[in-house]
């Protein structure tokens, strides 16, 4: 942590709090990126010193009167919902163009919308996701990502005492930091009260006018349903519908993918496409997340009960598993996607067109990738593991490890190399 920042006491420091101290000194500017109720402004005022918070009035009246007043106050300057005044963002950047100082702004809020300059060299964005469970401080990480990905292939050690229900839990309650600790009830309205947000106030906020609140309601149920699957978006629209002829066109559904998309609810996992020719006819498909498997279980009625005695909910997608296997991939995948930005890597899947291979995971760095899958199961076996076989047998030396990652009791490395790491053991 650099000299001078002192976090206040009930702060959960975060993975992208290394980040910041990393990158922070050096960067002029950083918007903190992501939904809503993830805690970016919570986040962002660990290190400011002065802050304009433009969901209040007044500091929106006087920086709609004169963007280029965040310049006045001591650095670090916290500009909160800066979409709330579109003007203050290439304030920013014009501010950062006179003195490219590190350590100046950090702004909270939307991705640039259409019309305003990217800020590309000027503003980077760094992603914020709910938090993993290592930030829920579920259970002490003792196999680091990092590591694994120095592609030393370390040995492992450590001892989980979660069990399958306690990750069930998990996947219900959520990474909101608001939202944790709160008794079922309270927490189910809590989460549907985000959900109607979304589509009463988010999406028009956004610029998209909802005709159809019903729908697009449908349809986000519909995209929970096929949470960890690559499903076509005709799928997606028939789960959404029923199958009935009055569905939403193609045009209309694939605007609901972007706005969300933009609203960061919708967190898909692109496809793999490596720039090396290891593979033949590899799908360019995304497979599908919400930002957080607890509004998917939320979209689709579900409670720990349900998932655990294996009921699908609604608005059914073909899938192979359980719909418990793929919210547990979904908290995998939030988990793995937060420590991997940490070092820089990014996040994928592989699957190829025929559908007879596929990885789950697959960390891309410099230096190779990791594969990783994600097994429901305690004890993962051969038959589990072939597609990291597969892989490896295909990467070569570019494949740094290849991990499965399980709701087991203990971390270990197989005999032939292959790294069993229970959820719960994962850390950055």
């Amino acid at each position: 942590m650099p000299s001078g920042t002192r976090f206040d006491r009930g702060y959960i420091r975060r993975v992208v709090d290394d980040e910041l101290d990393e990158l922070f000194p050096h960067l002029p500017a950083i918007l903190l990126d992501g939904p809503k109720g993830v805690g970016k402004t919570e986040t962002a005022l660990q290190r400011c010193r002065t802050s304009r918070r433009l969901d209040t009035d007044p500091d929106r009246a006087i920086v709609e009167a004169d963007p280029m007043i965040v310049a006045q106050g001591p650095a670090p300057v916290l500009i909160d919902e800066w979409h709330r005044v579109p003007s203050v963002w290439d304030a920013v950047r014009r501010l950062v163009d006179q003195g490219p100082v590190g350590g100046r702004f950090l702004l909270t809020g939307s991705p640039p919308m259409t019309g305003t300059h990217s800020g590309a060299g000027r503003i980077t964005t760094m992603r914020m996701r709910p938090l993993t469970l290592t930030e829920r401080g579920v259970a002490a990480p003792s196999v680091s990502l990092r590591a694994l990905a120095a592609g030393d292939r370390p040995h492992l050690s450590g001892k989980s005492t979660l069990t399958l229900r306690d990750y069930v839990d998990e996947i219900v309650a959520g990474g909101f930091p608001a939202m944790r600790g709160l008794p079922a009830r309270v927490l189910a309205a809590q989460l549907d009260s985000y959900l109607e947000r979304i589509v009463d106030h988010d999406l028009l906020e956004a610029g998209f006018i909802v005709r159809r609140p019903a729908a697009v309601r449908s349809w986000m149920r519909a995209y929970a349903a096929a949470t960890a699957t690559t499903a076509s978006w005709e799928r997606v629209r028939d789960a959404a519908t029923g199958g009935i002829d009055s569905k939403p066109t193609k045009v209309t559904a694939a605007t609901y993918s972007d706005f969300l998309r933009t609203l960061r609810v919708l967190d898909p996992v692109e496809a793999w496409l490596p720039t090396r020719n290891h593979f033949d006819r590899l799908t360019g498909a995304p497979k599908h997340h919400l930002v957080d498997p607890a509004l998917a279980a939320r979209l689709l009625g579900q409670t720990s009960r349900n998932l655990i005695s294996g009921q699908e909910g609604q608005a059914a997608v073909p899938r192979d598993g359980t719909l418990l296997g793929a919210l547990f991939e979904s908290l995998v995948t939030l988990c793995v996607r937060t420590f991997a930005q940490l070092q820089g890597g990014r996040t994928y899947h592989l699957r190829t067109q025929s559908g007879r291979h596929e990885v789950d995971l697959i960390v891309e760095t410099d230096d190779g990738v990791l594969g990783i899958e994600v097994k429901l199961g305690a004890v993962p076996t051969e038959h589990d593991l072939r597609h990291l076989v597969w892989l490896s047998d295909r990467l070569g030396d570019d494949l740094l490890d290849s991990i499965v990652i399980t709701t087991g009791p203990e971390a270990f490395r197989r005999r032939d190399g292959i790294a069993v790491v229970p959820l719960a053991l994962l850390g950055p």
